[in-house]
């Protein structure tokens, strides 16, 4: 049984792409130091990670004798003298010098790797499992040769945060399956594929983006407000995305109807439920992620859309539990061959995944409107809108200006109920119901807060009123029958009484009659 990320059963080992959620746990903890060193700091974790696919670059003293093959055991040992186990990072051809070899990972999420280093500082660098510093010896597939490196340095890794958003243009871009719907929104919008890396990097700078839509301004921010954009840009625009990736790479790669050969897809669908939900979550996946999922229970609590029925304030938000039973379903229509109903799945998937975005900016507009939120407050309104802007725009590009207008850098005011109709007039498009948001709760009063409470649905409206329409000409047509044969009565009894014979007679009458 493989270490399992979550409530949810993957099928393969995935706890070295699960990790990459420490990467952004590290990047978190630099930036709230607010130094100009522990800034940098969380740069270089973002640019050259530290938890995920790590492998040593190592030197050997001779060149290869012969070609090495991606993925060939390679063995060597740490400092205390005690095996580590690795393989070829990619295919080497003989006479190369200069050698990747990644490190075995394990199936235990709390052990996975025992050599993390990259950029990482401080007590997250962990030595332990990486292969001996200095003058070695390594065997390469049954051939052992002689290495140097320096520990310190030379331990990398292939999986990075910024990687997630620059390798999109060969991914998804020019992606054997392209166009992807979700990707296309963003690269249309922003008018370019690596949109987040631009994001993250002009918020760490201070700088400005050039995108084509969508643009900041990051100097009106100092490190408070740019802080906010950074950690949830690199976890909710970087991350997103690229746990979207996977599951079209799982699509790209299914065969249709065939049982016994979908191993490569499932294991992708497996890396993007992982990229999800990250290592730090746990079984229960409560107050301890740093990823989508821990986002999703945070602002279920705040929206009201808890537990299985998306009701309470409290535990598991309901779209957790939703998107659990897509992964699951979406793990066994690959293992089945049943790559159409997938595809669906991988839909409707992408459609949830927006849920969060909305709810953060519903909830930070209306704390810039009515709370007097600050720096702090004003970014992370701008951070969600990002996160959900270019699928607005692809949906109604109106409705996109005036959330834009309302919560970007440097916004002169905002209005949150403006936001909030503007997201609601494109739930429709965005297969959305008014009950999957939500509304904006005050824990503290029991009640929503004063015009944020959920919307009701369009359709709801229309079935309700066509069912008090059909009600009423019910009622109209019992009651005009009704009428009718009254009024029918009625003339009869008239038309008796002109003939002297009235249907109904007194007592007296009656009596009067007989004498």
């Amino acid at each position: 049984m493989y270490a399992q990320p979550i409530i949810f059963c993957v099928s393969f080992q995935v706890t070295d792409h699960c990790a990459i959620d420490r990467d952004q746990r590290a990047i978190e903890v630099e930036l709230a130091r607010k130094t100009n060193e522990s800034w940098e700091n969380a740069k270089q974790i973002y640019l050259q990670g530290g938890n995920s696919k790590s492998y040593a670059l190592i030197t050997l003293s001779e060149p290869l004798r012969s070609n090495v093959v991606k993925g060939t055991t390679i063995t060597g040992k740490n400092d205390a003298g005690n095996e580590v186990a690795g393989k070829m990072y990619s295919t080497t051809e003989a006479g190369a010098v200069n050698v990747k070899v990644q490190y075995a990972t394990t199936d235990v999420q709390d052990s996975y790797v025992q050599c993390q280093v990259g950029a990482l500082v401080g007590e997250d660098v962990n030595l332990s499992g990486c292969f001996a510093d200095g003058e070695n010896t390594i065997n390469i597939g049954g051939e052992v040769y002689t290495y140097t490196y320096t520990a310190a340095t030379e331990n990398k890794n292939g999986r990075t945060i910024a990687g997630f958003s620059t390798q999109l243009e060969d991914k998804l871009k020019n992606g054997p399956g392209a166009p992807y719907a979700d990707f296309e929104y963003f690269r249309k919008y922003y008018g370019t594929s690596d949109y987040a890396d631009q994001w993250v990097n002009a918020a760490f700078e201070g700088g400005r983006t050039s995108f084509t839509n969508g643009n900041a301004d990051f100097s009106q921010y100092g490190l408070e407000g740019r802080e906010q954009i950074i950690k949830k840009g690199t976890a909710y625009m970087n991350v997103w995305m690229y746990t979207i990736r996977e599951f079209e790479d799982a699509l790209d790669d299914c065969k249709r109807g065939c049982i016994n050969c979908n191993d490569d897809p499932v294991h992708a669908w497996d890396e993007g439920v992982c990229f999800y939900s990250g290592s730090l979550e746990g079984q229960t996946g409560l107050e301890s992620g740093y990823l989508l999922h821990q986002l999703a229970d945070k602002r279920s609590v705040n929206f009201k859309t808890g537990g299985p029925d998306g009701t309470d304030v409290d535990g598991q938000s309901k779209l957790n539990y939703d998107l659990m039973d897509e992964f699951a379903l979406g793990n066994y229509q690959l293992q089945s061959g049943n790559c159409p109903s997938a595809r669906k799945t991988k839909e409707r998937i992408a459609q949830l995944m927006y849920i969060p975005m909305i709810q953060g900016s519903l909830r930070y507009a209306y704390k810039v409107d009515k709370l007097q939120g600050g720096e702090k407050e004003k970014a992370e309104g701008a951070a969600f809108a990002a996160a959900v802007l270019p699928r607005v725009h692809a949906a109604n590009s109106d409705a996109a200006s005036k959330i834009y207008n309302n919560l970007r850098v440097g916004a002169s005011s905002t209005n949150h109920q403006e936001v909030k109709e503007a997201f609601e007039s494109v739930y429709p498009q965005l297969g959305l119901t008014c009950a999957d948001i939500g509304g904006l709760w005050n824990e503290g009063t029991k009640s929503y807060y004063p015009g944020m409470g959920p919307c009701t649905d369009a359709s709801t409206t229309k079935v309700v009123t066509e069912t008090n329409s059909t009600l009423a000409i019910a009622l109209g047509t019992t009651f005009g029958v009704l009428f009718a044969v009254a009024l029918i009565a009625i003339l009869y009894m008239r038309s008796r009484e002109k003939q002297g014979a009235p249907v109904f007679k007194t007592e007296e009458v009656e009596s009067s009659v007989k004498a």
